[in-house]
Parts: structure tokens; sequence; C-alpha cells
């Protein structure tokens, strides 16, 4: 492979709802390309239910891209279809994979009601169903009147939906609708975690199902789309999921590479989806998530280094682990908050970039800067990005083995001229670290690129001596001065 594969997630919660983030992509494009990026996760592109200012989880019309008049608005947060289209075109050209972030768990802004029977669901334990049905006025009528059945001509009623959420004067309520029964193949936090929000989708209904997969063929032969990120599922019939990545494999004789969010820090169910999925969907490294906030919130340095690939799923299955340090979810304000503290961020994303183990994520906002300036890019990002690009190739050889100085080394390949590195990094006190970089580096100098430290002269053993200082990290490269500024600077 010429080149590493890295992702971006080409957005952020708060990005302004201008409606110019299609054109905004399409001119970074060829930034982005320059930076190494292969792919990039774009945020949902369907109408949702509060039209342009909705970020575009409440999905109300997915095959509205932006074209129509619904929810108060053509065009999207995002733009208008035409606008996303020529987005998906431009990154495709120079190379780039754009990924479609489908919501399929759930539905909401119906267009109409209908009285629907259906039982009361305990919120804490969605096993205990009442036995009592009533008659409730739900809205769970989608005729999409903007689309006019272009596109599909496919409708939704309440035979659609296993359950529903409804507020009156005595609060909150669940219901499951008559006749259905949630998916057993889904997360069991709260007993069973097939609900999350609005209109809960059932996956299991044969017209439903075939909708879905014609719904990923639209997004693949109109758009363009080279891939899939999916939402939410932790919420959704493994078997489902599973089949219908399946199906649109079949139907297109492409890779598609798809990645699942499965929001769990326990690495058991994490394990237990990609069984139930034979592995076709890869899924983030939660847990590595968090093991980096972590390390980040401990300011007397009492991690233990050492431990942080522990029970991750790049340690253990590392092909489907797509790994990240922030997303759209951890950021503040929202309701997975998990920030990473600014002084550990350029150490996780170099472990991210450089190790070598995973599919890397970066996080828009740590590449531009929050929307509102509520906190700004990480410095250190443009320079790890090309040196993953250019230079993180070859042989790893891990040194996680003190609690609070650890690192790694890359030995390069020919194919690259001058790849290979050596990574160090300290959440408590200056330290060095006596590292194998291979024996082909034998009387060789690695420049410090990071860290204000001397170059490293590397033994007749293929080792040298690398140092870090306090709460930092240090990066050295088999680079003269004239290479580095060619590559890097240039």
């Amino acid at each position: 492979m010429n080149q590493n594969q890295t992702m971006l997630q080409g957005f952020e919660w708060d990005l302004a709802p201008d409606g110019h983030h299609w054109t905004r992509l399409s001119k970074e494009a060829r930034h982005l390309s320059h930076l190494g990026f292969t792919s990039i996760w774009l945020p949902p592109a369907g109408k949702a239910s509060n039209g342009s200012t909705d970020v575009g989880y409440a999905i109300y019309d997915p095959y509205d891209l932006g074209e129509f008049d619904q929810k108060g608005s053509i065009r999207t947060k995002y733009g208008t279809a035409k606008e996303y289209k020529e987005a998906v075109r431009k990154l495709r050209t120079l190379g780039i994979a754009p990924l479609a972030d489908m919501v399929m768990n759930h539905r909401m802004g119906a267009d109409a009601s209908e009285t629907v029977v259906c039982r009361e669901v305990n919120t804490e334990n969605r096993n205990e169903v009442s036995e009592t049905a009533v008659s409730k006025e739900l809205y769970t009528r989608f005729t999409y009147p903007g689309r006019k059945g272009k596109y599909s001509k496919a409708t939704l009623d309440h035979t659609c939906f296993t359950g529903a959420d409804y507020f009156d004067d005595t609060g909150y309520h669940l219901y499951l609708l008559d006749g259905k029964t949630y998916a057993s193949d889904v997360d069991h936090e709260k007993g069973n975690f097939d609900y999350l929000m609005g209109l809960d989708l059932d996956v299991l209904n044969p017209d439903v199902k075939k909708e879905l997969i014609r719904l990923g063929l639209f997004y693949i032969k109109k758009v363009g789309i080279s891939g899939f990120r999916l939402d939410a599922v932790k919420h959704i019939s493994a078997q489902f999921m599973r089949e219908w990545i399946q199906a649109l494999r079949g139907a297109t004789d492409k890779e598609l590479f798809t990645v699942g969010e499965y929001w769990s820090y326990n690495l058991d169910s994490l394990n237990w989806y990609i069984g139930e999925t034979q592995g076709e969907i890869a899924l983030f490294d939660v847990p590595l998530h968090q093991r980096f906030f972590d390390i980040s919130r401990d300011n007397d340095g009492n991690y233990d280094m050492g431990a942080m690939f522990n029970n991750t799923l790049v340690a253990c299955n590392e092909p489907l682990a797509v790994t990240f340090v922030d997303n759209h979810d951890t950021q503040p304000g929202q309701a997975l908050q998990s920030f990473v503290e600014a002084w550990f961020k350029p150490i996780a994303y170099a472990v991210v970039l450089l190790r070598g183990r995973g599919l890397p994520c970066v996080f828009w906002a740590d590449l531009y800067g929050h929307a509102t300036g509520a906190f700004k890019p990480v410095r250190d990002l443009p320079l790890l990005l090309k040196v993953r690009k250019h230079l993180a190739y070859g042989d790893l050889y891990d040194y996680f083995d003190h609690d609070s100085i650890v690192g790694f080394t890359r030995g390069g390949i020919k194919e690259k001229r001058n790849s290979g590195l050596a990574f160090l990094c300290s959440n408590r006190g200056d330290g060095e670290k006596r590292m194998y970089v291979g024996n082909q580096w034998a009387g060789k100098t690695f420049l410090c690129l990071r860290g204000g430290f001397k170059s490293v002269k590397i033994d007749s053993e293929g080792c040298g001596i690398f140092h870090v200082s306090h709460r930092n990290y240090s990066l050295y490269a088999p680079l003269s001065l004239r290479s580095l500024f060619a590559r890097f600077f240039s």
C-alpha cells in the first residue's frame, strides 16, 4: 500500500447552520488530500425534522438531500443536494473516499398522526411491558409531500415501527406498538436497548428492510458514496445490519468500507457485536477514547501509561478498529461529553496516527477548531498527519513498559525514502528510553522533529536513547534538515 489510510470526521456538532458546509468541503478537499486523508465521514445528508438548522440525526426524509421544500426549507444545515453531490465528486476525484452517515434506528417529524394500539414500557427495563393495551394518537405517518415520490414511493405508517415515546401532563412515556417485539440481538443496557428515541424503525419488517437496502443503493449509485458510518448500531438488530451491508456489497460488487458507532466502554460488547455481524462492520474504539480521556484528566500523573491499550478494540481486533481521540458526541455540551484535555490531545493523536494499528479518525474541530472558538485546533495535527503520510511505516516496536514514560518506534520501508520514526511520551516527569529502530539505521542520525532535543545517533545494535519532557511527547525521524523542510514545510 503506497499510503497509510486516514479518516476525517468532516464536521462537528456546532457548525453554523449557514448552508455552506458542502461547498466548504469542496474547497478544502485538495488541502485534505495533501494532509493525507483517504476517507471522510460526512455528516447526515438527509432532511431532518428541524430542517435547515438540524445536525441531521433527528432524521425525517433520508432521500431529501436538500432538494425539496420540506420541514421549512429546501437546503439542509449543510447546503443543497447539488452541493452535496459536487463535494462527493470532488473528494473522489482527489482519491478521498466519501462515507455517508446512515441513521437507520429512528425517524422524527412525522407528517400525520394515527390512532395506535400500544402498551407502556418501563423506560429503565424495556423487558417490562404492561399487559394493558391502550389507544394513543401518535404521529407515525410519513408521506413526504414535498418529495412527491421521487427516488422512492415508499411511505411509513405505524406498522413500520416497534416503539414510540410520548409526552403528556404526567411526564415521559415509552410505548411498544401492538403486535411488535424488540429485536433481541441488540445491546442489553436497560434490559433491551432496541429503542433509542423518536419512532423506532422495525428493521425486521420485510418492507422496511427492503426500503433500507434501496436507500443504501441510492446513496451509492445516485450520490457516489464509497462507504458508510452507521449511527447507533447498538440499538439495531445485528442480524439486520449484517444482511444490509452484505446485500449492498452483493448488489454493487464494491468493498464499501463500513464502520459502526457502538458506544460502549465494554470490550466484550464490541466483540459480541463483531461476532454477530461476522466481521462485516468495523467499530469505533470507544474504550481507547476513554483511556485517553482518563489519562488527560489525571493531573497527578498516576495513570499507568503502560496499560493504555488494555481492553481496547485495537489491541484485540486491530483490523476492525477505528481509533479516535474525540468526536461530535464527546465534545463539550453533548450527552457523551468526555473531551480529552488539551495537554494530552497531541499525545493521543500521535499514538493513533503514528503507531500504525487500527484506522485513525481525526475530528474536524481538532483540525479546524470549534465553530464558536470555544476550543482551538490541535496545533500539532498538520505535522502529525504529514509524518503519518510520509514516515509512519515499517515494523512496530512497542515500549509500553513503564507507568509514566512509554513509546514506540517504526522501522520504515524502502518504498518510502527515509521513513521510520521514534516516539516517546510522558504523563509524569522528564525521562529517556533506549529503543530499537532497526539494524538498518545503525550509525545514522535521527533528527528531533518535535520536543526540542538534540539529534540521536543510532548505535551498532540499531538502538538510540530518546528523551522526553514532563507531560509532553517527542518525535524523531531519520531526516536531514533539508528533507525535513521539503516534506513538512514546503
